[in-house]
């Protein structure tokens, strides 16, 4: 796949391209900046970002509001962004259009996970960072307490962005059991069934606006 890179450590930014190119990706681009990244972006269409939330001009939430740009012009553009501590500001909102991802960058040094991660946001799916779901999950709670200890388990990994087959084998519970309890999420969150919807995301979201 074709990926444009928007990070400021040389070392970090360079090491990613080693990574993804050595896997068989193509890396069209990086950058150091967020100057300018929307209009990349959109120049070169990549198969997916990947933008460190801190970057320069301001060294403060630059590539968060760069995505946020992106996601406006580009509502299909997969993005993944990356930091080196928990920042949830801006997860909500990118996470309820699609194909978004958010890493802590130590998650880069388990390769595996990480590519996996690429994957995945590329073909339109989401992958959070584990401690970014506590983090979220930890700051509040709406209308989450009605749910038992293991469906807040499976809505977290699907908020993660596993799949019920990957829920199951990390959770050692069949994927049947996996589909009754996103089911049971559902009711208590009343989330019904719309064509204009989709329940999962929106189970995901309340997940995530507990923050």
């Amino acid at each position: 796949m074709r990926v444009l890179i928007a990070e400021d450590s040389v070392l970090f930014r360079e090491g990613l391209v080693r990574l993804l190119t050595e896997s068989g990706h193509d890396v069209v681009a990086t950058t150091a900046t967020a100057d300018g990244l929307p209009e990349r972006v959109q120049e070169l269409r990549p198969d997916i970002a990947v933008i460190d939330v801190r970057m320069p001009p301001t060294m403060t939430d630059d590539g968060a509001r760069a995505a946020h740009l992106i996601r406006q012009a580009e509502p299909a553009q997969p993005m993944l962004l990356l930091s080196q501590h928990v920042e949830t500001r801006h997860s909500v909102h990118l996470v309820s259009t699609g194909a978004f991802g958010y890493l802590l960058k130590d998650r880069v040094l388990r390769v595996g996970d990480f590519l996996d991660a690429v994957e995945r946001v590329a073909a339109g799916g989401s992958a959070l960072d584990p401690d970014v779901v506590a983090a979220l999950l930890s700051s509040g709670d709406s209308g989450l307490g009605k749910l038992s200890a293991r469906e807040r388990d499976v809505l977290g990994l699907a908020a993660e962005g596993h799949s019920n087959a990957a829920i199951a084998a990390r959770l050692v519970i069949t994927e049947r059991t996996v589909e009754t309890h996103i089911r049971s999420v559902f009711q208590k969150l009343d989330i019904h069934e719309s064509p204009l919807s989709h329940r999962r995301v929106l189970a995901v979201l309340a997940y995530l606006r507990s923050a």
